[in-house]
């Protein structure tokens, strides 16, 4: 009998084996965090529970950005089509939370449809009435960007105290939900709007604590000119400072995201490299979605703990009997110090508090006489999946990110609308340009110049039609360039690896150089078109 429920003792011990990552965080959540979170009331503070299709969404992508920055005319970049219920001007024209989702028919669906539908992630939005749902639809379309994202178009963001009251809903609570569940938030700015608002502080505020999400673009670039362009550049560093208030400087992005023609086109080679950046970032998400959510869950565990630990010493000051009220007043007032003590009792990071003034105003609302005492297994059971279980699904991510590249020819990456120019078209980034010049023409690029380096390598004294790697060296260090690069051209133009070069090789080395000097980066494999025509068959073999 003993022997028999030891068996079954190891038997419950050994891990639970998991489908996939975003099974296995379903799993652990429902089991191990949720009894955490329901028993301490985390979800009247913080974030309703999570349901599984705020695990089975596709990554969200969040605009947000004052009025006419072009966060409308954005999605439709990327999307190469209007969505229904588009409505693009320089006035505040989008007035309403618009979720652009893929589907196979084209169609709106309201607010109120849109958070009942069990299928979909916005069922939490309910909390913030009707008044923010007759302001929020979802635009469904037929796209294949729509197929790997979704994208969030925000209300554009006015100035003053006025316009945040007659939204008629919490603005700022909105945006911290979204923010919470996106994979990025792009704040967008315009080159001739770098005021902050104050709406837009605290839009900007309300997404605090999610800067690892938040990618900033400096829009309609192409309106003015170098000198400034540049200044505008400093100006918007310098408003970012006071509001982000990080030591850090912000990435921003420089671009004009629309399908119209640049008014100044000398910055257009800047533009293409500050788009390409972006658009690789964003490529990114779909391949990375898992690791998000498996990253917000950690988060989420860690501040749940944390949420434990201080409901419980509320729980363990307040009086049994009498004096309720007045002890109640007492604590929230001195909520600093038990933060403080908390921290040194249980180690715990200053960063992973929440804010303190906000904590005191939610507590004025909350019954003490209903908290719980602190129960050690539940914090034991979340160190336990923290540990063990995070861990292991951790592990499962690469692997399962290789069978759906295998699966899949495009490797996760976003498919169509504007990111199909980078892949398809001769317009895309580097193409025709550098290393890729020359690629699909008849007559090989090198021959251009061929008369200059032949005259070069005369001098260098040929012996049957070579020359030394000495000799090249010698001519080859007045580029100036680093002898890891130079070694690089090397290994790239001696095609037949004899450790000479002849004149084709030499010529295609010192176009290598000029490639390198104008700069742009040497490929690491020698492109078809490069080779010279007297080496094919040598590099074919």
């Amino acid at each position: 009998m003993l022997r028999w429920m030891s068996d079954d003792t190891r038997r419950k011990k050994e891990p639970e084996v998991y489908n996939n990552v975003v099974e296995g965080l379903k799993k652990i959540y429902r089991n191990k965090l949720l009894p955490l979170e329901e028993t301490y009331k985390y979800h009247d503070f913080h974030s309703p529970a999570l349901d599984d299709p705020d695990f089975d969404a596709k990554p969200m992508i969040l605009l947000i950005g004052q009025y006419s920055t072009g966060k409308t005319t954005f999605i439709r970049y990327l999307l190469e089509q209007d969505f229904p219920g588009i409505r693009i001007g320089p006035e505040p024209t989008t007035d309403r939370f618009i979720v652009v989702m893929g589907a196979e028919t084209e169609g709106v669906i309201p607010g109120n449809a849109l958070v009942v539908d069990p299928k979909k992630q916005f069922k939490p939005l309910t909390k913030f009435g009707n008044a923010f749902l007759n302001r929020f639809q979802c635009s469904q379309l037929k796209n294949p960007v729509l197929d790997s994202i979704t994208i969030v178009d925000t209300p554009g963001i006015l100035s003053g105290e006025k316009q945040r009251v007659d939204r008629g809903y919490d603005f700022a609570g909105v945006l911290e939900w979204f923010a919470e569940h996106v994979d990025r938030i792009i704040l967008l700015f315009d080159a001739h709007k770098l005021d902050i608002s104050d709406e837009f502080r605290r839009a900007i505020e309300a997404i605090k604590g999610h800067d690892d999400k938040i990618r900033i673009v400096l829009n309609k670039a192409d309106m003015i000119n170098h000198q400034q362009l540049m200044r505008v550049y400093g100006a918007l560093m310098w408003s970012l400072g006071k509001v982000l208030n990080t030591p850090e400087v912000a990435r921003v992005y420089i671009g004009s995201f629309w399908d119209q023609p640049l008014q100044f086109d000398t910055n257009r080679r800047l533009f293409e490299l500050e788009e390409q950046d972006l658009f690789r970032d964003l490529q990114m998400l779909p391949r990375n979605a898992a690791l998000r959510k498996l990253n917000d869950l950690i988060k989420r565990a860690r501040l749940a703990k944390v949420h434990a630990y201080i409901i419980a010493q509320l729980k363990k000051e307040m009086p049994s009997v009498f004096g309720k009220d007045s002890k109640k007043k007492d604590l929230i007032n001195k909520l600093p110090e038990i933060f403080a003590q908390l921290q040194r009792e249980h180690q715990i990071s200053p960063g992973d508090f929440p804010d303190c003034k906000r904590f005191q105003e939610q507590l004025q609302h909350q019954d003490f006489t209903k908290f719980h005492q602190l129960r050690p297994k539940l914090i034991e059971v979340v160190d336990n999946m923290l540990a063990t279980d995070i861990a292991r699904l951790m592990q499962m991510i690469p692997t399962e990110e290789r069978e759906n590249a295998e699966k899949n020819e495009a490797n996760g990456n976003i498919q169509g609308g504007a990111f199909e120019g980078y892949t398809e078209s001769p317009f895309g980034i580097g193409r025709g340009e550098g290393a890729d010049a020359g690629r699909g023409e008849h007559e090989w690029v090198v021959e251009a110049n061929k008369y200059e380096y032949d005259d070069s390598f005369s001098k260098l004294n040929p012996v049957n039609g070579k020359i030394s790697g000495a000799a090249a060296k010698s001519e080859m260090v007045k580029s100036k360039l680093p002898n890891t690069v130079l070694s690089k051209v090397w290994k790239l133009a001696d095609i037949d690896r004899d450790g000479m070069l002849d004149a084709d090789e030499w010529a295609l080395a010192n176009h290598l150089i000029k490639i390198k000097l104008e700069g742009h980066d040497l490929p690491n494999n020698l492109p078809e078109h490069l080779i010279p025509p007297s080496k094919r068959d040598v590099a074919a073999s």
